[in-house]
């Protein structure tokens, strides 16, 4: 019976889950991966194997899966009928905002509980979902150690200058400052750099993570330099849903003048902006593709101008670039989105080689580029997997020791 890892990554539509097999020498072996999406709307679960074979797909009415505790519940069902064999020594999580105390995973105890769900007004799109998993553990499996690992943790490194806003002292102490977020994808693929790309990894690269929701980071060294997202994870470029950046003029005079509630604002804010609501369509890259409607190329345009101007704010902060890497659902699946990126970057000297975007990559450049692009997948499950397996194993050896 092999010794197992699990890991949930659980967000506002859906959960993403992989169980991790270790192996000799205590090497990570992926062995399943699976996914939850569309709660509350079209509820599906779909699972494959560690060569991608489907071995589940399972759809839900709303009234079954009508959000994600409900979620929760299926999934931990179909775990535990289907891996019965599997030793269990550790569960990690994905958790957004580890807000100023936390630079670092941690294991999981009640002060830990209490902080994550202090933090839950500086992400309520997430905060409340990656919680209600690790509630869900402990009450089912109280001794199995959990670790949480937090996408604010890998921009811990930016100067000062980088992330303060001009505002009071005080209000800095108290957390008022640009945290950045996907920093558990940035980490991979930093670590993934020399592996790939040995030529850039200690240069300055800018790793775009586009997904739903989007950002870019600057890399030096494989450090994080700086970001686009900042308190909250609504800053930065447009999002599937969320506006990116935005003068907080707008926001005064939408409750001053407006008389707009605070509950609305956060509803447009999170919900009914980015992509979504520039198009009046979809907050998917994929069907504002596949539509011929003014205000869906519209709202592409607007996704690429933005991405655009940031990579050129982000160069400037790296005193200069190296490499543009695409990652994450967008960056990895699209070679049009891929190629009208690009074309924004061209004039810091990425040339595209349309052959090898087609291709996938991984490098997307021709040779003679004074700045190279990449496509890496990114792997943030895996990136949770080692952290927790870390965690544990420190553990484990103090305890041993103090025995």
């Amino acid at each position: 019976m092999a010794d197992t890892i699990l890991v949930v990554n659980a967000g506002s539509s859906s959960i993403k889950f992989a169980l991790f097999e270790l192996g000799d020498g205590r090497v990570l072996r992926r062995v399943t991966t699976g996914q939850m999406d569309g709660i509350g709307t079209e509820p599906r679960l779909r699972v494959r194997d560690a060569q991608g074979r489907a071995v589940a797909d399972e759809k839900y009415s709303t009234g079954e899966v009508g959000d994600v505790p409900a979620a929760t519940a299926r999934v931990s069902a179909w775990l535990r009928a289907h891996l019965d064999g599997a030793a269990l020594i550790a569960v990690g999580h994905r958790v957004v905002h580890g807000g100023p105390l936390y630079a670092s995973p941690r294991l999981v105890d009640d002060t830990v509980l209490a902080a994550l769900e202090s933090l839950v007004p500086l992400a309520p799109l997430h905060q409340p979902h990656n919680v209600a998993p690790i509630r869900a553990v402990r009450a089912r499996l109280p001794d199995t150690p959990q670790v949480v690992c937090f996408d604010t943790a890998f921009h811990r490194t930016h100067a000062e200058v980088a992330d303060r806003y001009a505002l009071p002292e005080a209000l800095y102490r108290q957390g008022v400052r640009r945290y950045g977020f996907h920093g558990l994808s940035y980490e991979y693929i930093a670590r993934a750099l020399p592996r790939v790309a040995p030529g850039i990894a200690h240069g300055a690269v800018v790793v775009a993570h586009l997904g739903s929701g989007a950002s870019l980071c600057a890399l030096r060294d494989g450090r994080s330099v700086d970001s686009t997202m900042g308190f909250t994870a609504l800053d930065g470029l447009p999002m599937g849903t969320r506006c990116g950046q935005l003068d907080p003029g707008v926001l005064l005079y939408l409750l001053a003048e407006k008389r707009w509630r605070v509950e609305d604002v956060e509803r447009l804010l999170y919900r009914e902006a980015g992509l979504r609501g520039l198009s009046g369509i979809s907050n998917d890259v994929r069907d504002l593709l596949a539509s011929d409607l003014p205000r869906a190329r519209l709202a592409l345009d607007y996704f690429v101008y933005r991405i655009g101007r940031e990579i050129g704010s982000l160069a400037a902060a790296l005193g200069g670039l190296d490499a543009l890497v695409l990652t994450a659902g967008v960056g990895e699946n699209s070679p049009e989105m891929r190629a009208r990126i690009c074309g924004a970057a061209a004039w810091l000297g990425v040339a595209l080689d349309e052959a090898a975007n087609r291709a996938g990559g991984p490098r997307i450049s021709t040779p003679g580029a004074r700045v190279s692009a990449w496509v890496i997948p990114t792997d943030e499950e895996r990136m949770i997997a080692e952290h927790t397996l870390e965690i544990v194993s420190r553990v484990s050896t103090k305890g041993a020791a103090s025995r």
